[in-house]
């Protein structure tokens, strides 16, 4: 089992930047795949971005640029700075992690408001 716990969401001004964390924790060998998805209500869940434990990364056409995931595979905890935030990233944002199975945390509100 994996117990992932995302933090750092919040309320931010258009433009302004915040920075999502999520350790993963409990009994499993290694952590392979680990990312963000994000969904809004009525939505399905959309990839953000995702990181492989080599640190080869993928992102989304609509955060290229503007986000950045990094991974500490010490720590076995992920990272997506995002920068430049637009009204239109309102959104739960979810981490995942893969090990034979896929695991989720339980969210994080992030909210782009003026």
């Amino acid at each position: 089992q994996v117990q992932l716990e995302e933090s750092g969401g919040g309320s931010v001004q258009p433009g302004g930047s915040l920075r999502l964390s999520c350790p993963a924790s409990g009994a499993f060998f290694r952590v392979l795949d680990m990312g963000w998805y994000r969904q809004t209500p009525g939505n399905d869940r959309e990839l953000v971005a995702k990181i492989t434990e080599g640190g080869s990364s993928e992102y989304a056409d609509f955060v290229k640029g503007r986000f950045t995931i990094s991974r500490d595979n010490r720590k076995n905890t992920i990272y997506l700075q995002m920068d430049n935030l637009r009204p239109e990233d309102t959104a739960v944002y979810y981490c995942f992690a893969v090990t034979t199975r896929w695991f989720w945390g339980q969210g994080t509100q992030v909210t782009v408001s003026s």
